[in-house]
């Protein structure tokens, strides 16, 4: 018999048993769909981490306040000022230093209050975190030192008070009781990490301290470190900074913590990865109980088609040839259901893009893997109904009833 006739034939057998042969590769379609949604998710958020990675701009350090300790116990918050900025400008591998003043406040817009967070900082603040106008332009170091009412506003403001942004420029935002004019409207960013500045306001750090929040505390400093300085050196040079600035004894605890922004985000990355690639092993799993589903049916295959087998070695077929025909239609199983698997798979990805926000491309090397693993378990299950058949003897197969 041709191998084209004996596929032929596998697939009349299929089709005369058509509902149990769907139920008999379900395992398998659930199994490569979950495989490939799976890997084409981990994708997706390895693409938007380094999204994020990319919006966030050059290398950026973290210097936040914490707590204060005397003996051992910890004495309140240690607050951050604008000497520990200027002293942090000696690290030789600070390129730029940005210092944040930031709060919630109620700000209003005509006859719509909403609560807002204003963030006073410095004119480079753009530059250094890699921000994109969309309208006007960022405040300057003379507004800055001149304490001047000028506002700058994240991309989903506008959105916020129902307006057009191009129709902000120029317009006064009344915050907590005094009035700012919008200069500028920064491009939307979306969300970096586990939170969105697009619906933010800067503000001149002077302007923030004097008007605003009324005093000369810093709630963090960002620091640019060069890219041609190690995140490590940079973290000892500013924390041996920061402690002698603070008076800190050897020994003692900091009383200020430093974060790297990037590193937070490529362990993000990698937990993404991870998880993604241990679900996906999970799906695997399914292929396997899908094949034994398999191995199972075909062996009932093989007791019910006994008298047939018969007529066919009476005929002239040989071992071979029933084993290739019982072997080839378990492998037409499993691959009919990695096709069905890689089409829900492949729609299950674009859904979960649509849901996630992500874009979670479709990894041909997964439906590779998938669809030959799923070839590979037809074989491999399949090869104990086929060798039984084959040894079956011809005349008692002609004698089974």
């Amino acid at each position: 018999m041709l191998l084209w006739e004996m596929v032929a034939v596998a697939m009349q057998s299929i089709r005369a048993n058509l509902f149990r042969a769907m139920l008999t590769m379900l395992g398998i379609i659930i199994g490569v769909a979950a495989v490939i949604a799976m890997v084409a998710l981990g994708t997706g958020a390895k693409r938007a981490v380094d999204s994020q990675l990319e919006s966030l701009g050059g290398n950026i350090l973290s210097v936040r306040a914490g707590s204060g300790f005397f003996r051992g116990v910890s004495v309140g918050d240690r607050k951050l000022n604008i000497d520990d900025a200027n002293a942090i400008r000696e690290v030789a591998a600070a390129v730029a230093v940005v210092p944040e003043s930031s709060g919630t406040i109620q700000v209003k817009f005509g006859n719509r209050n909403k609560p807002m967070t204003i963030v006073g900082t410095t004119e480079n603040y753009a530059e250094v975190n890699n921000y994109e106008l969309m309208y006007g332009r960022m405040f300057t170091a003379a507004e800055n030192a001149a304490r001047d009412r000028v506002i700058v506003i994240g991309g989903d403001v506008a959105a916020m008070f129902e307006q057009e942004p191009e129709m902000l420029l120029g317009r006064s935002l009344l915050v907590k009781g005094t009035s700012f004019e919008i200069i500028g409207i920064f491009e939307s960013k979306g969300t970096v990490g586990f939170s969105s500045r697009d619906e933010y306001g800067w503000v001149p750090l002077a302007t923030a301290q004097s008007r605003l929040t009324g005093n000369k505390d810093l709630n963090s400093i960002g620091v640019q470190i060069s890219d041609d300085v190690p995140m490590e050196v940079a973290i000892i040079d500013v924390e041996r900074v920061m402690r002698r600035e603070h008076q800190i004894i050897p020994g003692a605890k900091n009383d200020f913590m430093l974060s790297d922004r990037k590193q937070f985000l490529n362990m993000q990355q990698e937990a993404a990865g991870i998880f993604s690639y241990l679900l996906a092993g999970i799906a695997g799993i399914s292929l396997i109980v899908g094949g034994i589903g398999i191995m199972n049916i075909m062996l009932v295959t093989v007791t019910e088609r006994t008298r047939e087998i018969g007529i066919r070695k009476a005929l002239g077929a040989t071992r071979t040839n029933i084993l290739l025909q019982f072997l080839i239609e378990a492998m037409m199983l499993c691959i009919s259901g990695g096709v069905i698997g890689i089409a829900l798979g492949a729609s299950a990805a674009t859904l979960m893009a649509s849901l996630a926000g992500w874009s979670t491309p479709l990894s041909f090397s997964a439906v590779a893997i998938a669809f030959g693993f799923s070839a590979g378990v037809g074989l491999l299950f399949g090869l104990l109904p086929a060798r039984k058949a084959a040894s079956l003897d011809p005349i008692e197969a002609l004698r089974y009833e």
